[in-house]
């Protein structure tokens, strides 16, 4: 796994914005707007959970794709670039959940 698979994945996404929705799955979704595709990755997170729990190792792999996918598609729909939360991580770095926690409602 590198960077560059989700850069890939996300350069991807971004070139379905204004594609045909019936010829793509991903320009389908941001025809929908933000909305949808929250619910969509929201619906991902529950199933990732569920088989995390389960203890089933390829589908927590599977579901975790399928949820990584949805997210950056909800990036997309909001202008969100990967390089704004890998710079979102990068600030925290360093500083333990509970103090970031903390500065947070502060």
């Amino acid at each position: 796994m590198s960077e560059s698979v989700l850069s890939r994945l996300f350069a991807t996404i971004r070139s379905r914005r204004g594609a045909d929705p019936k010829a793509s799955h991903t320009a389908a979704l941001l025809a929908k707007g933000p909305a949808v595709v929250a619910k969509k990755m929201g619906e991902e997170a529950v199933e990732t959970v569920i088989a995390g729990v389960s203890g089933d190792r390829a589908a927590l792999i599977n579901e975790s794709a399928d949820l990584v996918y949805h997210l950056m598609v909800l990036w997309a729909a909001r202008d969100v670039a990967p390089e704004d939360v890998f710079a979102e991580l990068e600030r925290r770095e360093g500083t333990s959940g509970v103090a970031e926690k903390a500065a947070r409602k502060s």
